[in-house]
């Protein structure tokens, strides 16, 4: 990843974890909790692609089990978020752009009940069984509700900010200039044919020249 992309990354998700912690956390909503750290993922590997997403989600991930108050074991919540963030990826839209809101939506629910059912599962390989006594069909109820709520205010900005982050206009430039360069040469150059017509025009019209003068010439000794 580019040093633009982490940095960008990095400050995203630090934001998203301070409001999900000191705000969304506080809120005392029934069931989950509000997942923006999960949602800030999202955006970014519908921008940045599957390998972007999968260490965005990975650092994200990481980064939220050592925040207090984590009451869990440290690279739990790391593998979830990095397999949502590979997947999410794959469903990058074309150029990184929203064409309808079907379909980010759809990875929004996917991703949230995703991320919960897997976040319980890694629990239970390692012993933790609090989701049997809160509920799973209620976490993954209102995570998907709350997530699903949560996104269109979310997800749309940090894709756009991706983007217009992401954009080179240096870069952009030297292409097209780049670009202008090989259709310039390709013009000049062409196929050889091109330029054997117009070498052999040239000789016609200096023949021709060469006759008309002639004959100038003899009409004058005629005179």
């Amino acid at each position: 990843m580019r040093f633009n992309r982490m940095l960008l990354s990095a400050t995203l998700v630090v934001v998203a974890l301070v409001v999900q912690v000191s705000v969304l956390a506080r809120l005392h909503l029934p069931g989950a909790v509000p997942d923006l750290v999960l949602l800030t993922v999202l955006a970014l590997a519908m921008v940045y692609g599957h390998v972007g997403g999968a260490l965005i989600g990975f650092g994200a991930g990481l980064l939220a089990d050592l925040v207090p108050p984590a009451d869990h074991a440290a690279g739990r919540y790391a593998l979830v978020l990095c397999v949502i963030g590979y997947l999410a990826g794959l469903a990058k839209p074309e150029n990184g752009q929203l064409k309808s809101a079907t379909g980010p939506m759809a990875v929004v629910v996917a991703a949230a009940i995703g991320s919960t059912l897997l976040y319980a599962g890694v629990g239970a390989l390692v012993g933790d069984t609090a989701a049997r006594h809160v509920g799973l069909g209620s976490l993954l109820f209102t995570a998907a509700l709350y997530d699903l709520l949560l996104a269109p205010f979310v997800v749309p900005a940090l894709m756009a900010l991706a983007r217009r982050a992401d954009n080179d206009p240096l870069a952009e430039t030297n292409s097209s200039a780049k670009a202008a360069d090989v259709s310039a040469g390709w013009l000049s150059s062409g196929t050889g044919l091109r330029i054997g017509s117009q070498r052999g025009g040239l000789r016609v019209k200096a023949a021709r020249a060469r006759v008309a003068r002639a004959g100038r010439i003899k009409g004058v000794k005629r005179l």
